[in-house]
């Protein structure tokens, strides 16, 4: 009878140690960006109406048209480098699970125009605070990158003036 109840007991916790284990790999799989929507811890994807875009939460990547081609990517296409995140709609897709949510794009542009506003969202999280929104409005960390190579004409004009205020710094240090 003992060795039944210590067996039983030993079972027990084998069970339970492995239903813990599967409800954390549940769980942990692809967290939501800070700019997401509130309320949606199982979803997979975003359409965004805005940019005709599609965000996979679990590999943080955007998906978009390119040239004819759906291509993924951490960033969204130079077009829209400074979009809002924080401050555009997402459509939260919770009918849609696999690994191409374009295969609905054509009903999800014409039921979600570009200007789309549903229901009032709430952010997951705060914009950051160092966010500035002229420049570089995707601030969480799987957001767009600008490539180094390319030069914008918003990044010259920050140089210049970067240039003026370091200029004018020396001109002070000078004085005293």
């Amino acid at each position: 009878m003992k060795t039944l109840k210590l067996f039983v007991f030993a079972m027990a916790l084998v069970l339970a140690g492995t239903l813990h284990a599967q409800v954390s790999v549940n769980i942990n799989i692809g967290s939501p960006p800070q700019w997401g929507p509130v309320g949606y811890p199982e979803v997979q994807y975003y359409y965004l109406p805005d940019v005709e875009a599609y965000y996979d939460i679990p590999s943080s990547m955007f998906v978009y048209l390119d040239n004819g081609v759906w291509i993924r990517r951490s960033y969204l296409p130079r077009q829209y480098r400074n979009y809002d995140l924080y401050h555009g709609y997402k459509v939260v897709l919770t009918d849609y699970h696999g690994n191409d949510p374009y295969r609905h794009y054509k009903s999800h542009k014409m039921k979600y125009a570009k200007g789309y506003r549903g229901h009032e969202q709430k952010n997951i999280g705060p914009r950051p605070e160092n966010h500035d929104r002229n420049h570089n409005s995707q601030t969480d960390h799987r957001s767009y990158n600008k490539p180094n190579n390319q030069n914008h004409q918003s990044d010259r004009h920050d140089n210049d003036q970067n240039k003026k205020n370091s200029h004018d710094k020396n001109k002070k240090n000078k004085k005293k």
